[in-house]
């Protein structure tokens, strides 16, 4: 008779301290620990872009709204190379929806939810880069020394045909693109997560998109008890009537940053010939010690790879990224942003790898 080996217990993932002032604590540079929730941060450095009132409505409703953090052009310039990165007409619907084969059923769902698999352009880079975009999620945080996310964009078009949403299984459970949560809501000490998309087109009611409610984030200690044990800890169940589901109006350049803990989601494309379109962003505290997460990092800017912090980021199926254009340059302030260039190295000549971090080495 074998014995049984012994059962031992989950290892924890190990934690690693951001290079920050402020005490974050993060194990993936995505959900953070921290001694005070982000929305019940106390201040200590003076606002930079968002106005009192905006800080008070990201606190107690969960988001905000940055107008015009990078000019309205540069939003219509992504928006250029979103359609021409996908081979796609504007002015032709029919090329919206040809047929093309899909690696997994993943793919095929992130056909219909409209992601487009490119996440080092220049143009990218560019918004990553900007100072007003990078000072308002230092107004969040509370804290200067970030790494912003390596993430793609969306350009959803009505959703038929083979971008219709019904040809997507529904599950009881988990995550649901119509309405969620970006953490796991049933525990003790919720982590502290931020995600952000800019606007690179005008928000029509038709024509879907970001979509939150605000008032369950602003009740949510007092909606929790009622709860039963076993809920669905990334969906919630909630009377509509009770706790409005909003779309918060953008426009070309507009940045809405929103907290996890606020439930969220994709409204569908219902309009005839319209899109929903933005680009991806948002910023978390640096976690430079964690040294194999930052080289992944720089190693996917200088070599136009898919990033690997998501599941979800697949590549692009016809012809990847790093076929088509070059490495994008970064300024003084995205070579820090990447993690190319420490936050302690304040003079900005040199970085972690031995080269100077505005350089576009492939």
């Amino acid at each position: 008779m074998t014995t049984p080996a012994p059962h031992r217990p989950a290892r924890r993932p190990h934690l690693y301290r951001a290079a920050s002032d402020l005490p974050y604590f993060s194990a993936d540079g995505e959900s953070y620990l921290a001694q005070t929730t982000l929305r019940e941060l106390r201040k200590s450095r003076p606002l930079r872009v968002l106005s009192e009132e905006d800080f008070a409505h990201w606190q107690t409703y969960g988001y905000v709204v940055v107008r015009e953090a990078v000019p309205a052009e540069a939003a219509r310039r992504l928006l250029d190379f979103a359609w021409d990165f996908q081979g796609l007409d504007p002015e032709r619907p029919d090329t919206w929806y040809e047929d093309r084969p899909f690696r997994s059923e993943l793919d095929r769902q992130l056909h219909v939810y409209g992601f487009v698999e490119a996440y080092h352009h220049q143009l990218l880079w560019d918004s990553r880069q900007s100072q007003r975009v990078y000072d308002a999620f230092v107004d969040v945080w509370d804290c200067e020394e970030l790494w912003v996310t390596q993430d793609r964009l969306n350009l959803n078009p009505p959703n038929v045909k083979n971008r219709d949403r019904a040809l997507i299984e529904p599950t009881d459970r988990g995550f649901d693109i119509e309405l969620h949560w970006d953490i796991d809501t049933t525990l003790g000490v919720p982590p502290q997560r931020v995600q952000g998309i800019i606007a690179l087109n005008e928000t029509r009611p038709e024509s879907g998109g970001f979509q939150c409610c605000p008032e369950l984030f602003r009740r949510f200690e007092e909606w929790k008890p009622g709860q039963p044990a076993d809920r669905d800890p990334l969906r919630p169940a909630v009377d509509r009537a009770e706790y409005p589901v909003v779309r918060p109006d953008l426009r070309p350049g507009d940045l809405l940053i929103w907290n996890g803990l606020l439930a969220h989601g994709v409204a569908r494309n219902t309009s005839e010939d319209q899109v929903r379109a933005v680009q991806y962003l948002s910023m978390m505290p640096a976690l430079e010690e964690h040294e194999r997460l930052r080289r992944s990092r720089v190693d996917s800017w200088r070599h136009l790879r898919t990033p690997r912090w998501n599941r979800t980021l697949v590549g692009d199926p016809v012809r990847h990224e790093s076929e088509r254009y070059p490495t994008a340059v970064l300024n003084e302030l995205g070579g820090r942003l990447l993690g190319l260039t420490s936050w302690k190295d304040r003079d900005g000549h040199g970085s972690k790898d031995g080269e100077p971090s505005c350089a576009a080495s492939a």
